[in-house]
């Protein structure tokens, strides 16, 4: 009776841990995503990513999101799947994606779809950077619209074929003082949703 115990126990514990590890990676389901260590207005983050006391979890994350996983002095990742309404991010809706000047070196926003991909389009916009917005004099003020269709004029990132998707805004070579109090210093971008399509 004990060997049975032991041999049900061992197979559960391997297919928990199985069914965990494909959750976690995304291969199951949407898989984990950063949240709840650091939370700037909607914009999450896990201080851990990069260093030794990472969990599994947030290790699976980062090997199936691709980030580089490098240290929180070298580079620092939020990530946000709502609007200001508190509303899922959806490609059905037109956002207006706006911040400032942010307390790094160099950033960008991504576009990444629920399977925690970038999403299957052509139209190569799935990224808003440092540099677009120096070239369009929005180093200081900067803004883009995220849409399935391309605005008429300005800055777009592409949600076309993402479904339900978020935003991840990397700082890299970000100051001591966002490391040091990033719930503080961050002036975290404003998702606005201006319209959406009906949905059929």
């Amino acid at each position: 009776m004990k060997w049975i115990a032991l041999i049900v126990g061992c197979i559960f514990g391997v297919a928990a841990g199985t069914a965990s590890a494909l959750a976690a990676a995304g291969i199951l389901g949407p898989g984990v995503r950063l949240g709840g260590v650091v939370n700037a207005d909607g914009w999450q983050s896990d201080w851990t990513v990069g260093s030794p006391s990472a969990n599994p979890w947030t290790r699976a994350y980062i090997a199936r999101r691709g980030l580089l996983a490098l240290t929180k002095e070298e580079a620092v990742y939020f990530t946000r799947a709502k609007d200001d309404s508190g509303r899922q991010l959806t490609e059905n809706c037109t956002y207006r994606v706006s911040g400032k000047a942010m307390p790094a070196l160099w950033w960008s926003v991504t576009l990444y779809d629920a399977t925690n991909y970038l999403p299957e389009n052509t139209d190569q916009a799935l990224s808003y950077d440092l540099t677009k917005a120096t070239e369009a004099g929005q180093a200081e003020n900067w803004s883009f619209i995220t849409s399935a269709e391309p605005p008429s004029e300005g800055n777009w990132i592409s949600s076309r074929s993402a479904g339900n998707f978020d935003l991840t805004l990397r700082l890299y070579k970000p100051d001591a003082a966002l490391i040091d109090n990033p719930e503080s210093v961050l002036p975290p971008p404003s998702i606005e949703r201006l319209s959406c399509r009906s949905q059929s």
